[in-house]
Formats: structure tokens, C-alpha cells, sequence
């Protein structure tokens, strides 16, 4: 059982007439899946926790995890000595609810717990939901313990499959070093970053807001800008199209065609910003808004998924569509005067910022770590 491989046997020690127990409590073998991510990186405890590598898919490039083989029952089966427990955080679109629920049997069978992380109740890579949303249903029914990142994404799981959830924050994927805090403009600059333009991406509508309210806004004097960058190579070369011509002869924004941006190269392009504006069609949470949050950059999103919820002081909502709430939400992110880049408030509020997240992520790796010991005690127990 996995509690066998948990609490090794205790070692007795004299001292004079007295005995002092010593437990050894080894590191939990986690399979995670993905274990290649910067978000598992983040939440995991390297002191108690062992992360298993991916094991590559056949034929599949160097470095590619999907379709993620942890979650196969032949895999499961065949290295069942090799892990404590199963902790699933994405790629389960690579396989039918028919077949997530022999992984769950499996598991079962082998007497090894699942821990689920629901990061998306609508998965970012897919237009259609039906067959992602039972999915989640098969793993969120059939896991030993549940996690969710905000309070509202688990008042939604609850409302889904009547099972609580542990809420634990997202924390910041950023490590110790000095984050970049932007240079100074003679304008507010307000960015879009349509990535390649996957299905949850609304480039052509944010686009067509975002001109209509840049303009409006420099009608009435406000000395503002806006770029809307976008990767080389894009899934929707028709919606890139679009977006060219909607900017060609707009007022006051840009576009911006480039290599898909590195993390730190991202980084230094979002510090350079005002605000951020999130062009989301429909999600759940967003890697981005932490992201911001890091650099003290404003978010402007809509009103799609628990964005909202995950840093609720620095969002600023507006409607695709809707010109007037996207300039209102603009001129609201960007009043604090930590909000513009390269300044002295900017630079205090990213340290204040840094120092808050890291002491945050060592409580969420603790977390991680209970949660885990409460799945193998409740498996043992079983």
C-alpha cells in the first residue's frame, strides 16, 4: 500500500535512561501530470516531495509530455512500485472520458490515490466543452482529494460534482531573482499579447474594442498608446489577417509580429506595460494575471471564468464589444501610480509584491504536502 512507502519504520535512540523515537517520513513519489511545468515546479516541496520525470510518449520529440502516459492503466500498472499517488494538472483532453475512467479504475485497483487539480473547467485549447467537461466529471468524482485555485472555481466544482475542494492559491512561477520593473514612457502604454491565437484567444474582437477605446480616449486628450503583439506562426492566419487591417489605420496602436517570447523576454514585455489586457473568450484561470500581479501590472480582462477572483484589486473588467468599458476599465488600471513602468512606486510596490509571493509559495508547496499525506493516510485507511 502507498502508506508502506510513506512512513518508513521508526529508529530507536538511547540517551542515558531516557528513548527518543526518530520517524523517518520520506519524500511522497508524485506522478504528476504534467511533472514538466512550471506551475508543478512551483507548488512542489523538493524536501518532501519527489517528482517522477514524464515518461516520453513513443515516437514523440524530446521534451514533449503529451499525450501524458502517467494516465495510461498499462503505465499505471507496470510502474504502480515506482509512485506514491497520481496528481493530474493538464492534458487530459488527449484522452475520452471512457478511457480517464479506466485510468481512475486502475489507480483504484492498484491502491493508489489521485489527486486533481481543476485549473480548467473549460479547457483554453478547445472550442467544444462537452467531452473536456466530462472529463472533468469522470477525475473530479473519482479522485481522492480535489484542489482549485480561487474560492468561486470551487463553489463551481462543488455546484458540479457536490464534493469540497482544498483552495490553494496559484502561486508566483517567478524565482528569487530581481524582476524587471519596465522604463518610463511619455505615454500610458496599454498591451495585448494574442499569443498564436488558440481557440480561447478573441483576437479580432479585443482588437476592434481596443482601437475604438484608444481612440476615444486620445479624442478626449489622454496621452495613451496600445500594441497588439502577436507570434510568428498563429492557428487562425485568417483572424491575423483581420487584426492587420482593423490596426493598419487605427489612432495610436501598433502591431507587433515576433517569435514566440521566452519567459524572461516576456517578462521584461509586460513590465514595460501600464496595463495588460487579457483577450479571453473563455477560461478559467490565467498563468498571465499571476504573471502580472508579479510585475505590478494592471489587468484589464473580461469577465470570463475566476480571473477575477485570483487578484481582485488589480482587475479591471470591460465587455468585447463594448469600447466605453474597455476605456473606463483602462483609465481605472492605470490611476495607481505603481502602475507606471520604470518608476520609483512601480520598483517599491514589485519589491513589496516579491517578498509577499515567495513567503505565499512556501505555504502553498506546505499545502501541496498535506494534502498529499491526507490522500495515502485516507488510501492506507481504505
Amino acid at each position: 500500500m502507498p502508506g508502506d512507502a510513506v512512513r518508513a519504520p521508526s529508529r530507536t535512540q538511547a540517551r542515558g535512561e531516557h528513548e527518543i523515537v526518530v520517524t523517518t517520513v520520506p519524500p511522497v513519489r508524485v506522478a504528476a501530470v504534467p511533472s514538466a511545468h512550471p506551475y508543478v515546479a512551483a507548488i512542489t516541496d523538493r524536501d518532501h516531495v519527489t517528482l517522477l520525470s514524464d515518461p516520453p510518449p513513443p515516437g514523440a520529440p524530446a521534451g514533449q509530455w503529451w499525450p501524458p502516459q502517467v494516465l495510461l492503466p498499462s503505465w499505471l500498472e507496470a510502474h504502480a512500485d515506482d509512485f506514491d499517488l497520481v496528481h493530474v494538472h493538464f492534458g487530459i483532453e488527449s484522452y475520452s472520458p471512457d478511457e480517464l475512467r479506466a485510468t481512475v479504475e486502475t489507480l483504484r485497483r492498484i491502491g493508489r490515490p489521485l489527486v486533481y487539480t481543476v485549473h480548467d473547467l473549460e479547457n483554453p485549447q478547445l472550442s467544444e466543452q462537452d467531452a473536456h467537461r466530462a472529463s472533468l466529471v469522470v477525475l473530479a468524482a473519482g479522485a481522492d482529494a480535489l484542489v482549485t485555485l480561487t474560492d468561486t472555481a470551487d463553489a463551481e466544482v462543488r455546484g458540479i460534482v457536490h464534493r469540497p475542494t482544498t483552495v490553494i492559491a496559484h502561486p508566483t512561477l517567478l524565482g528569487d531573482a530581481p524582476r524587471p520593473t519596465g522604463h518610463v514612457h511619455d505615454v500610458a502604454r496599454i498591451g495585448v499579447h494574442l499569443r498564436d491565437l488558440r481557440p480561447n484567444i478573441d483576437g479580432v474582437g479585443t482588437t476592434a474594442t481596443l482601437v475604438r477605446a484608444v481612440a476615444a480616449l486620445r479624442a478626449e486628450g489622454a496621452r495613451i498608446e496600445a500594441v497588439v503583439r502577436m507570434n510568428e506562426r498563429v492557428r487562425d492566419a485568417e483572424a491575423a489577417a483581420s487584426i492587420d487591417l482593423l490596426v493598419r489605420d487605427a489612432d495610436g496602436v501598433s502591431v507587433e509580429r515576433g517569435a514566440r517570447l521566452d519567459d524572461d523576454a516576456l517578462a521584461e514585455w509586460l513590465a514595460d506595460l501600464d496595463a495588460c489586457v487579457l483577450p479571453y473568450r473563455h477560461g478559467t484561470q490565467s498563468g498571465w494575471a499571476e504573471l502580472c500581479y508579479d510585475l505590478a501590472v494592471p489587468v484589464v480582462g473580461t469577465r470570463i471564468g475566476h480571473i477575477a477572483a485570483q487578484h481582485p484589486g488589480d482587475f479591471h473588467a470591460f465587455d468585447v464589444g463594448d469600447p466605453l468599458s474597455l476605456a473606463r476599465a483602462m483609465v481605472e488600471a492605470t490611476a495607481p501610480a505603481w502602475s507606471t513602468p520604470g518608476s520609483t512606486p512601480r520598483t517599491a510596490e514589485v519589491d513589496r509584491r516579491r517578498a509577499e509571493r515567495l513567503a505565499e509559495r512556501s505555504e502553498v508547496r506546505a499545502a501541496h504536502v498535506a494534502v498529499y499525506r491526507r490522500a495515502l493516510d485516507t488510501e492506507v485507511a481504505a
